[in-house]
Formats: C-alpha cells, sequence, structure tokens
C-alpha cells in the first residue's frame, strides 16, 4: 500500500442534507452507502451492474467556469462514493414522500398505473424526474429516451411512457395517428359497441396536481463556495485496502499518473466497476480527475472539432447536435455517425457517467463510437510530465498494437475529430440483439475518400467491433481497393477479401459465428449502398442512382414514442357511487412505489447480529464430492460459519428437491455450501476461497436430444387422444411432419430471490419474510430441514418484486436453505441473491422439442394431428410433470382436429431444474400448433388465417380431454380482432411494401387463444380468507393469496368495499402469511382473484349477515354506529371465510376430466418489420382482444394482458438464455440477457376487453394474469410472415420452421441471400460450439 498522508473527509449532499464520511472507502458504492448506511432503502438493487436502472439517482453538480448546475442520472450500483465529494444526490426519498408531500412526477406514475411490483418504479421516477429538472416541458421523445436505461418486467412500459407524456407541452397522450383526435378528449371518451358502452379513460388527469418547476429543492450554496474555493486542494480517500486520490489540477493529475502508472483513471466507473466486481480485479489506488476543469471543454476550428477527454457521452451528444446544427451537411458526417450511435448506446444513466476519454482509451471490443472515431480519422492528444503528444485513433490502437499504445505515465487530455469533406463518406452501422442499451453483435466504422467529382477509391477504412478480442480494422482489404470504381464488381471484391482478412473462428467467444461473419459483409453492403446514393445526390448524371427497391436498407428503425387506445365497459351508471368493482382503481400501493416507500424483504432494517449469506455452487454439471475444504473461508474476517448438507437437521432431500448437495452435485449452479458473515461483502470474499475437488461422472446430459437418448425422464408420459389417429391419416392428401424447438426464458422478476430467516429464542421457531407465491410451500420445507413441527415456522410476505411464477418453488428451497444456516448459527439470516446466483440457480421455463405429423386436405381442413411434447426438465422434479399435464391438456388450443392425440415426457437433464413461468407450459406448446397451421397453409396455397379459421371451434364442443364448453367469445375476439385492426387492408399494404422492397420486409399475423385457469385437481383451487371489522369501523383483510404486482390485493380491496357497502379506505390490507391464513394454495394459475375473492365475499358476506339484526334496528345509522352497537350486542365481529375451490377433475388413466373451471379466450394481430440485411426486426403494431368477462378493475387487467404481452413477445424474440456444451449457463445478467425495453415494445398497442360472462367465477369476471403471454407469438408468426415473404422472393418456396425465439441471428440467417451464401462455413464435427440449445 503505498504510504500516503491520512484520510480526508469526504463531503457531499444527499436529500439536501449534508453528508460527512470520516472514513470514505473507494470501494464502496452509492447503491450500498444509501441502503445500508444512510437506510434510504427506496433505491433498488436490481442487477448490480448498471443494466436494469432500478438503482437510479440524480446527481447535481456546480460547474464554476460556466455558474450553471448540472442534473444528470446514475446508477447507483457503479458510483464510487469517493467519486461524490462536493455533488449533490436526490433519492426518490428526496423527491417526495407520503409523509410530507408526494411530487407531481410520483403521483401521475402511480395514477397513471405505471406500477405493477412497484420494484423498479423509483428508478423510473428518479429517470422522469431528472429529466424535468433539465427539459421541464419535455417532447415525448424525451421521455422514451430517458427511460431506455430502465427495465421494468411488469408493465410493458405504456403506462410509463404516459405517465411521462402528461408533462410534455401539447397534449401527447396517444395522439391517434392520421386521425389528430387524442381518445383522451372528454367528449369521446366512452362509445357504444353494439349493446355495451366502451370506456376509454384508465385514469382523470384533473386529479393530477399541477407541476411547477419552480418548486423544486435549491442546491445546496455551500457546495457552491466548495466549487468557487479558490484554495482547493488534492483530496485522498483511504479504503481498508484501496487508496482514491483526487487531484487539483492538471499538473497534479501528471504527477500522480507519474507516481502511481498502473492507476485506473476513474471517471464514470463504467468500465473499471464492472470489471472489479464481475472479474475480480484489484487496483490498490484510483485516480480521479473528475470536474478537472482542463477535461471539459469544446474547441471547434475550421478543421474540426477538439473535445475534451472528461466530457461524458451524453455531452458528448450535445456538443455534436450544436455543432450539426451550426455547420453544412457535408461537414458533419462524422458527427452524425456518431449521434446515431450516442442514441442507442447503453442506457441514459451510463451516457451520463461514461467519458469520452475513458471510452477510448479502454477500447472495448463492442465499442460503437471507437470504429466510427477511427473511421474519421480522429487523433488523441496525451499529456503527460514530459509533454504532449498526439496519436491517431486509428487500427493499430484499437487493435492494441504495443507501439501505437499510450504509457503508463500519459493521459488522454482531448479526442479530436476532424471535419468530413464533400468527397469524403463517413458511416457507423450497429445490428444488437435490441435496438438500444445493447452491446451489438457486430458493428462498424467506415469511410471512404474519392478523387474529387470520381467514384474512384484514395482512401478506404473499414473498422468492426464485436468480431475478434479487440476492434479490427480491414486495412489489407481496403489496402488492395483503392483506385477501384464504387461499383458492383468492387463490392463483390470487397466482401470476398474482407471475409479473407477477418477470420472468426468456429468456436470463437460469443458464439453466434455464422451469422457474424453473414453481418460483416451485410454491413458492408449497407455502406456501399450508402455511398453511392451519396454519390448520386451530389452528382445523379456522373453517378447512377440504386435501386428503388434498395432504397430502405439504408436506414435504420426509427424510434417511436408508442401509443395507443385501452377499451373497456363502461361501469353501469346505476351502480352506487362508492361501490368501486368495475373501476380502473389505482393499485393500493402504487404511490408507496413511486415514493420508495413500499417495504420490500430487504428494506427491512437490519436486525441485531444478522448475517449475510453468500453461497457456493457446484461447477461441474455431474460430479462426484471428493472434498470440500472450508479452512481458508473460515479463516477470513468477519465469517461465522459454512454451512453444508451435514447441518441440515431434517431431511436434505425432500419430495427430490436437494438443499445442500451431498455426495455428488447434479447440475452446474447447484448449491453446496453456504458462508455467513457480519456482511456480505466478507461471506462472497469467504465463498470464494472455498475449495472442492469433484470427479466427473458419466452421463452428462445437457439438452433434450441427449436425454432422448439415455432415456433419461422424469416422470411417465402423459396423453390425450380422441378420434382415430393412424385411420384418419390413411384417408388424407396430404401429410406433414416437422419439429419445431422453444428455448427457455428466464423469469428476471426485478426483485432477485430474498430471504429474511430469524431464530427464534424459544420452542425451536422460525420466521420467514420472503419474497415468495406459496407461503405454505416455504414453510413446508422449512419444517422438514429443520425437522420441526409446521406451526413452529412463520413465513410472512408483504409483497414481491415480480414473480411470474419464478417464487413458487424456489424460494422453498431457499429458504430451507437460510433456516438451516440461521439455525446452525442461532442468528438472523440475510439471504438476497446476487443476479447472476438467482439466474443461475434457479433457472426458468422448460424449453420444448416438438414434433408434429399432420394429415389434412387439399381446402386446409386438418383431419389428424399427432403432436408430441418433450421438455427439458433439469435435474430435480420441481414443476415439471405438471407443467407437462398442463401442455398437453392445453395443446390443441382454438382448433377443433377430429382424431387427435398429444403425448408429452419431461426429460431429466443435468442443468438446474427449469419451473413454474407465466402461462405454464402454454407458451411453449402452442408456438408447435401454431408452426403446423402456418406449415399446412403453405402447402395448400392459403393464408395461415384461412387455415386457422377453417379448422377453429365453431359451436359448443368438447375439447380433445372431453370438456364441454362454448367458443362464441372466441370468435367474438377472433372475428373483432380481424375487423378492427383493420387486417386484410393492412395485409395488402404490407404486400404492396413487400414488392417495392428488397431489404426490408413486412409480416402479420393474428392468434387466436384459448387458454384455461386454475388446477385439474379440485383441492388446489380453495381459498381462505380472515375478516376482522375493529371498533372504531375500520376493517382489517387477510387471504392467502400473494401480491406480486398483479394486483391481488386491490382487487381483494375492491370485493370487501362492494360486500361490506363501506368505501375502500377504511378496508387495510396488510401482508400475507401462514399464521393467519394457513394452508394457503400458491397464487399462479391466474387463479389468485378469483379464489381468493370468493373467500372474502364469503367471510364479508357472513359478518353482513351477523349485522341483518343490528342495521334492521337502525336502518338510517352510520356503520361506526352498527359496528358499536354489534359490539355491544356480543356479536362476534371477526369471521374465517373459505371458498372449497372449483370442482375440476382429470384421469389421466382415461385421458378425459372437467381439467378446468373455464377458459380464457383472446387474440392478437401484430404487424412487424423485419431489415433482411441484419436480422433486427421492428414491431409496428398490436391489437389484443382479450375476453375478460366483467373486469373487476379494468386498469389493473389491462396491466396485467399489456405486461404479459411484452413478456412473451421477449420470450420469442429478444431473450435467449446461452449455455455452453458442458452446462454452463453464460447469461446471467441484463449485459447478456436481454428482456425487452421501451424501444421494443408496439409503437402503437391497442386492447380491448371483451365483455362476456361467467358465472362460475366472483362477479362474472375472468382471471388474466397469464392470458396475454401467448399473444406475444403474434410477433413471432408476424416475423415467420417477413421472411417468409423475403424467401419467396428469393425462389426459396419450401415450408421452413422458424424456432423460437427468432433472435437477429435467425431472422438473418433463414433470409438467405448471396451474402449467407458467400461466407465460409466449418463441418461440424471439427469444433465444439461456445454455445448450444438446450431444447
Amino acid at each position: 500500500m503505498p504510504s500516503l498522508s491520512n484520510s480526508d473527509e469526504l463531503i457531499f449532499f444527499v436529500n439536501g442534507r449534508k453528508v460527512i464520511e470520516k472514513n470514505a472507502d473507494p470501494e464502496v458504492n452509492l447503491l450500498f452507502y444509501l441502503r445500508k448506511i444512510l437506510h434510504l432503502t427506496g433505491t433498488k438493487y436490481g442487477c448490480g451492474s448498471g443494466g436494469c436502472g432500478a438503482c437510479t439517482v440524480m446527481v447535481s453538480r456546480y460547474d464554476p467556469k460556466t455558474k450553471k448546475i448540472h442534473h444528470y442520472p446514475v446508477t447507483a450500483c457503479l458510483v464510487p462514493i469517493c467519486s461524490l465529494y462536493g455533488a449533490a444526490v436526490t433519492t426518490v426519498e428526496g423527491v417526495g414522500s407520503i409523509k410530507t408531500r408526494i411530487h407531481p412526477v410520483q403521483e401521475r406514475l402511480a395514477k397513471c398505473h405505471g406500477t405493477q411490483c412497484g420494484f423498479c418504479s423509483p428508478g423510473m421516477m428518479m429517470s422522469i424526474y431528472t429529466l424535468l429538472r433539465n427539459h421541464p416541458e419535455p417532447t415525448p421523445e424525451q421521455i422514451t429516451e430517458a427511460l431506455g436505461g430502465n427495465l421494468c418486467r411488469c408493465t410493458g412500459y405504456r403506462p410509463i411512457v404516459e405517465s411521462g407524456k402528461t408533462f410534455c407541452a401539447a397534449s401527447t397522450v396517444c395522439q391517434m395517428k392520421g386521425s389528430g383526435k387524442c381518445c383522451m378528449d372528454k367528449e369521446e371518451k366512452s362509445f357504444t359497441s353494439g349493446q355495451e358502452k366502451m370506456c376509454t379513460k384508465l385514469y382523470n388527469e384533473d386529479e393530477f396536481q399541477p407541476f411547477d418547476p419552480t418548486q423544486e429543492p435549491i442546491f445546496p450554496p455551500e457546495l457552491i463556495r466548495m466549487a468557487e474555493d479558490p484554495n482547493k486542494r488534492r483530496l485522498t480517500f483511504r479504503g481498508k485496502r484501496t487508496t482514491w486520490i483526487t487531484p487539483v489540477n492538471l499538473n497534479d493529475l501528471l504527477e500522480l499518473k507519474t507516481r502511481f502508472p498502473e492507476a485506473p483513471i476513474i471517471m464514470g466507473n463504467t468500465a473499471v466497476g464492472p470489471s472489479i466486481k464481475f472479474r475480480d480485479e484489484f487496483h490498490p489506488v484510483f485516480i480521479s480527475p473528475l470536474g478537472l476543469q482542463e477535461l471539459y471543454f469544446v474547441n471547434s476550428t475550421d478543421d474540426g472539432v477538439t473535445i475534451g477527454a472528461g466530457y461524458s457521452l451524453a455531452q458528448l451528444n450535445d456538443a455534436l447536435h450544436f455543432i450539426v446544427s451550426e455547420q453544412p451537411k457535408e461537414k458533419t458526417k462524422t458527427y452524425h455517425a456518431l449521434l446515431k450511435h450516442l442514441r442507442t448506446l447503453a442506457g441514459a444513466q451510463i451516457r451520463n457517467m461514461a467519458t469520452l476519454g475513458g471510452h477510448v482509451v479502454s477500447r472495448p471490443n463492442y465499442s460503437d463510437l471507437n470504429p466510427i472515431l477511427a473511421a474519421g480519422n480522429a487523433t488523441i492528444n496525451l499529456i503527460s510530465k514530459e509533454g504532449k503528444r498526439q496519436i491517431p485513433l486509428d487500427g493499430r490502437f484499437l487493435e492494441k498494437s504495443p507501439e501505437a499504445n499510450l504509457k503508463s505515465e500519459e493521459t488522454v487530455l482531448s479526442v479530436y475529430i476532424p471535419h468530413s469533406t464533400q468527397w469524403h463518406f463517413v458511416s457507423g452501422l450497429r445490428i444488437a440483439q435490441r435496438q438500444e442499451n445493447a452491446f451489438a453483435i457486430v458493428n462498424a466504422g467506415m469511410s471512404v475518400k474519392f478523387e474529387d467529382g470520381t467514384d474512384t477509391i484514395k482512401e478506404l477504412q473499414m473498422f468492426y467491433g464485436s468480431v475478434g478480442p479487440t476492434v479490427v480494422s480491414a486495412s489489407k482489404t481496403c489496402q488492395q481497393l483503392i483506385g477501384r470504381q464504387w461499383n458492383d464488381q468492387m463490392l463483390s471484391d470487397a466482401c470476398r477479401l474482407v471475409l479473407d482478412e477477418i477470420y472468426i473462428p468456429p468456436d470463437a467467444e460469443g458464439g453466434m459465428v455464422e451469422y457474424r461473419r453473414t453481418l460483416i459483409i451485410s454491413l458492408l453492403f449497407k455502406f456501399y449502398l450508402k455511398v453511392r446514393r451519396g454519390l448520386n445526390k451530389m452528382d445523379s448524371h456522373k453517378f447512377p442512382d440504386i435501386p428503388e427497391k434498395f432504397v430502405s436498407a439504408l436506414e435504420d428503425f426509427p424510434i417511436e414514442t408508442p401509443q395507443g387506445i385501452q377499451m373497456f365497459q363502461c361501469v353501469d351508471p346505476y351502480q352506487p357511487l362508492q361501490d368501486p368493482v368495475g373501476h380502473p382503481v389505482m393499485h393500493q400501493s402504487a404511490i408507496k412505489h413511486t415514493t420508495g416507500e413500499a417495504v420490500f424483504v430487504d428494506d427491512m432494517p437490519p436486525i441485531s447480529q444478522e448475517l449475510f449469506l453468500a453461497v457456493v455452487t457446484s461447477t461441474r454439471a455431474h460430479a462426484k464430492i471428493i472434498l470440500i475444504d472450508t479452512s481458508a473461508a473460515l479463516a477470513l474476517p468477519g465469517v461465522v460459519d459454512v454451512i453444508t448438507a451435514e447441518d441440515v437437521p431434517g431431511e436434505n432431500n425432500y419430495q427430490g428437491e436437494i438443499f445442500y448437495a451431498q455426495n455428488e452435485v447434479i447440475c452446474v449452479g447447484q448449491i453446496v455450501c453456504t458462508v455467513a458473515a457480519d456482511t456480505y461483502a466478507h461471506a462472497k470474499e469467504a465463498a470464494k476461497k472455498v475449495k472442492i475437488v469433484y470427479e466427473d461422472l458419466e452421463p452428462r446430459i445437457i439438452t433434450i436430444e441427449q436425454a432422448l437418448e439415455h432415456n433419461s425422464f422424469l416422470s411417465a408420459e402423459k396423453k390425450i387422444e380422441q378420434g382415430d389417429v393412424e385411420q384418419a391419416f390413411k384417408n388424407v392428401d396430404q401429410i406433414i411432419e416437422g419439429k419445431v424447438h422453444v428455448e427457455g426464458q428466464e423469469h428476471f422478476y426485478m426483485e432477485t430471490q430474498t430471504i429474511l430467516a430469524i431464530p427464534q429464542e424459544e420452542d425451536k421457531e422460525m420466521v420467514l419474510h420472503v419474497g415468495t407465491q406459496f407461503q405454505t410451500h416455504v414453510q413446508e420445507y422449512v419444517a422438514a430441514a429443520l425437522n420441526i413441527p409446521r406451526n413452529r415456522v412463520a413465513c410472512h410476505a408483504k409483497r414481491a418484486g415480480g414473480a411470474f411464477g419464478g417464487k413458487v418453488s424456489k424460494p422453498a428451497l431457499l429458504g430451507a436453505v437460510s433456516a438451516v444456516a440461521a439455525n446452525k448459527t442461532g442468528r438472523p439470516i440475510r439471504f438476497i441473491l446476487e443476479r447472476g446466483d438467482d439466474m443461475l440457480i434457479t433457472a426458468g421455463r422448460h424449453p420444448l422439442l416438438g414434433k408434429y405429423k399432420i394429415g389434412f386436405m387439399n381446402n386446409g381442413v386438418i383431419k389428424a394431428a399427432d403432436i408430441e411434447y418433450y421438455i427439458n426438465g433439469g435435474c430435480t422434479p420441481d414443476e415439471s410433470e405438471l407443467v407437462m399435464e398442463f401442455m398437453v391438456l392445453r395443446s390443441e388450443n382454438a382448433y377443433y382436429i377430429p382424431n387427435f392425440r398429444c403425448r408429452g415426457r419431461p426429460c431429466k437433464t443435468n442443468l438446474p431444474s427449469n419451473t413454474a413461468f407465466r402461462g405454464f407450459g402454454f407458451p411453449q406448446a402452442i408456438v408447435v400448433g401454431e408452426a403446423y397451421i402456418t406449415a399446412v397453409a403453405s402447402q395448400c396455397n392459403l393464408t395461415p388465417e384461412q387455415v386457422k379459421e377453417i379448422n377453429m371451434y365453431k359451436r359448443t364442443s368438447r375439447t380433445a380431454h372431453k370438456q364441454t364448453f362454448n367458443p362464441e367469445p372466441l370468435r367474438r375476439c377472433w372475428e373483432e380482432c380481424l375487423e378492427k385492426s383493420s387486417f386484410s387492408a393492412r395485409k395488402l399494404a404490407a404486400e404492396e411494401f413487400n414488392k417495392k422492397n428488397r431489404w426490408k420486409k413486412r409480416g402479420l399475423a393474428v392468434v387466436p387463444m384459448k387458454f384455461t385457469v386454475g388446477m385439474p385437481t379440485t383441492f388446489y383451487n380453495q381459498a381462505a380468507a380472515l375478516v376482522h371489522i375493529y371498533l372504531d369501523g375500520s376493517v382489517l383483510v387477510s387471504h392467502g393469496g400473494c401480491e406480486l404486482g398483479q394486483g391481488l390485493h386491490t382487487k381483494m380491496i375492491q370485493v370487501a368495499s362492494r360486500e361490506l357497502n363501506i368505501p375502500e379506505s377504511y378496508i387495510h390490507l396488510s401482508e400475507t402469511n401462514t399464521t393467519t391464513v394457513p394452508n394457503a394454495t400458491f397464487t399462479a394459475g391466474s387463479m389468485g382473484a378469483d379464489i381468493h375473492g370468493k373467500a372474502v365475499q364469503n367471510a364479508c358476506q357472513i359478518l353482513k349477515a351477523r349485522l341483518q339484526p343490528v342495521i334492521g334496528k337502525n336502518p338510517k345509522g352510520k356503520w361506526e354506529e352498527w359496528i358499536s352497537e354489534a359490539y355491544e350486542e356480543s356479536i362476534s365481529l371477526s369471521t374465517t371465510g373459505y371458498f372449497k375451490g372449483y370442482q375440476t377433475n382429470m384421469d389421466w388413466k382415461k385421458g378425459e376430466g372437467d381439467a378446468f373451471p373455464y377458459f380464457v379466450y383472446g387474440a392478437s394481430c401484430s404487424e412487424v418489420e423485419v431489415d433482411c440485411l441484419t436480422g433486427a426486426h421492428k414491431l409496428l403494431r398490436t391489437d389484443i382482444f382479450m375476453d375478460a368477462a366483467f373486469s373487476i378493475n379494468p386498469a389493473v387487467d389491462i396491466g396485467q394482458i399489456e405486461g404479459a404481452f411484452v413478456q412473451g413477445m421477449g420470450f420469442y424474440t429478444t431473450e435467449e438464455l446461452k449455455y455452453s456444451p458442458e452446462g454452463v449457463l453464460y447469461s446471467r445478467g441484463p449485459d447478456d440477457y436481454k428482456i425487452p425495453t421501451v424501444t421494443e415494445i408496439p409503437e402503437e398497442f391497442n386492447v380491448t376487453l371483451v365483455r362476456s360472462g361467467n358465472p362460475i367465477a366472483i362477479y362474472s369476471s375472468k382471471g388474466l394474469g397469464e392470458a396475454g403471454m401467448f399473444l406475444g407469438s403474434s410477433v413471432l408468426f408476424a416475423i415467420y410472415d417477413a421472411v417468409a415473404a423475403a424467401r419467396r422472393e428469393r425462389g426459396l418456396t419450401k415450408t421452413f420452421t422458424l424456432s423460437s425465439p427468432a433472435t437477429p441471428e435467425l431472422i438473418r440467417m433463414t433470409c438467405v441471400d448471396q451474402f449467407t451464401d458467400m461466407i465460409p462455413r466449418d463441418d461440424p464435427s471439427t469444433f465444439t460450439p461456445w454455445s448450444i440449445h438446450v431444447s
């Protein structure tokens, strides 16, 4: 450790209060400091890598040079506290609070229904708030841009954007394209559809408090004085292991760089931070010249612009916009290229943290800017004690050639970017898994200079990112093309040459090898076209234009602000005013969500003597454990104990689920042991020191194909059959067979799995606070592990930050793991999984291999279907057998096929066990059905929609498992969807578009849905509630359902309000726990409100009946009087309510039964545009029609439908889990697993709730939590339609199978063309690929 003077005091402000930290540790980040030191828990941990935006806060700094205050958003997880000297931090708590007053941003986000689980809400709110501090009247585009770095897994983003748009200057809430009218206008808020009056207003803007930008808190004057202090000095902060030095001026920086040449220079910490956290880098000294005036400037000359290295990428963006507005177009080609990439690079937070100097010098191989800077001939201005020098930002620098490198004592002062010239073209190109906030799969910067007045190449430069360990320059190719004319022959030679020069080995890290090879030349082709177009614009006589059909290839998809209409049935005008049922009531915790005051498990204050738990997981898929050596771990400071299988007092293998691995491991990610320590940092450090010796075992089964080879299954086959399938195949015109692969999906709930286990002093009691969907299950597993009766285990579940099925069975296993640790140490255990561990350990949706054989007539009538399903269940039973039952039962979807057989089996593999996930098998299974419908259509020369229409259920019928149902609501949804979405006209328009455009294609698809809720076993559908009326008239409701963001508690309050005939404000619902309502079933299967609603209704009706004599005596009395009188008459004011459950049954021996209480129907139409050269797609419009029967709360139901649709769309498109051939999951965070962002949702997004009856359910409602998930497949099949158009144009008419997800890679490689034909291909037997599919 270098000998330095003692530590300085770190001074900054948080929410207007001064913070003086005497022992500032450079290793502590702002998120930890806010949550654990200042106990401001509104700011959330979502990923720890800056990729999700859950920890967004606002940082404000005063610039003494401009005398201005600069507000910008940051992700607190990446901000070292030592970088905050002199800054003011504003967190969600500082913006507004229920205790004082809430801010308009908080209020509108809540009232526009922009929160569901509420875990992402503080970050969303801070992003919009920071934007308003800089732009009090933002444009819709600014709102969308501000939210680009924030992920939400619940809402589907539309209501969040809409809440932001209420601050825009003009009324921008859903101005429907073309009409110019707003559906929110008062006189148009409802209109009649058939017999029913439909409403489109989910909230009332008149309730919003006005926004007054002058009322924001002032910047602390003390910080202005500190910034303007002429006697500033160097600051040093010394931690336990590291030292942070902030130089006072440029000379001081150079002095420090000479003294500590290896020390990294930290500005935004967006490169060094993740390396320390995820790659275990260590630096004893950090030098941070943040705020050093000499690094912040823009200097414009006639030849170009010099930009200071300290400028953040957001400031660079502003500077370039200004230059572009001032300079003639021909001079700004490089700046335009940079601006295009700056718009989608990371999210707003990272763009405000990362600096130009840091980005240039860290030279990431995926950099979006460096290839353009190199192509634009930028130079880097360096400085050291020795003086200044310039180095070209060229291929040698980017490829990290030793002679082109910085010397260790040098630092970047600025970057010079020359203006482009008339005959000079510069372009930036990129393609990523999603449009924004995603590393490029391949990107490029290209430039060409021509001899004046000609198309003869004078200089040519091509730089590619993400094709090797560094950015790569195709310098040999460029050299060989000098002097050539810019024509098709040159292009063809250039493609051949560049593929020779840039070689991506077949086993390259990152995979997608053939796709990346194709992109190298596809992007070159785009550049070629852009330059041809540019030359033609300069002289149309001399240089011919590109074909009209090619023009659309030039532009990337624009980022539009989403808009749409939500339609639902208006409340009956005769309904009593205080009855809230049917109204779009705001989520009961919404305001708490947006103020950060909703308490999640890890927000609970520290408990005396609590310990933190870190996991040690298996690194082998199937191996014998030879040794676990914990000695090095136990020797570390703060470590209290290491817990292994030996420490489990009860059962360690319970119902096939293993808590701690014993003797052998059966997947990568299995928990072998845990470390309990006084801080999480200590526990994690010690976990790395546990040494495990393995001996690999055979077989290692990773994929479904391998499981089939080894006959490895988790349970017996499930089958349903109707008619005579074999006979029917003999009497059809055609038979087709096919296979469909559907990969898995990660839940990516924003709140990772979180458990607080508190051992009690007496009677071996254990209290757990847990985010779960099934508290009874946690109780059961903990009791089994500790060998105690269940009455000693109390599970509390206040709320979960998203769940989607991922918190049904997994919290039970993790609860047992933490309870064993609490039992052994005798101390409370806080067990919070990091995002990477969560993704690794808990797995997700089952990957599926579907096989079909279909017999049909030439007119499109399907006579016979034989379907086989195999799912990858992982290493233990979990929910796999049940998932397979559901897949088989729902396999026919909306189609009647007289001779139908479906069989399925879950495979046992050496992967972490897959589990429940929204839709429970249906979203995978029905892709197979829609795929064979599409294949039949192709064989019969019909459209898929015609084949769907021909084979759809049309009258009251029996399903393949002999359950009677009436498909009338299905027909209504289908017909309305086709009509109201103008499907036929838009289909024709898309065909017209496709004729005129070779490289972009549009596709449309409509999918119908017959979905089920509930369980095929009656006792799973039971529910209970407990309702107390207190003497002041207030009511406390408890029930067995868990609040996951789906608005269950909100609906229960609506039910109690109607049944007791009292205002909602009288009713409180605190939490779900096993002590008030025992033996509750899981909150899943879309039946939470159905069954608990019935139980709450039952309790309220019992109480109402007891009160009837009192009310009879005093009919005009007040509620409070009746309660008083009832108490005085010794009438019990507390009761349990019970619902026995829907009567369902399924006999698997016969393959028949009334398996489900009722069906939910729907239809969805989506239109996409696909870029055939890159595989990117844009979702233009989606219309959803959902049979809601009667909606108890249209705001909640529409929110569920939109959220499920977007989650489904992600499942079918951008969300891709990558595994190594050895069974290691690579995708462990937002950097490498891409859920949809605000830019992925439909540009126009319309949802209509269709009315029907459902007398069996409470108030004739239907459970809609999952149904929207499968409707996301309309996007998959619209992509299929667009790709089919591309293939037809290229003469490829054969039916093809598009697997799921339809990633850019799959889309591009299925759009076969001259470029995919040109690339080198490798023999699969000669190498081991980097990643494999496991379906």
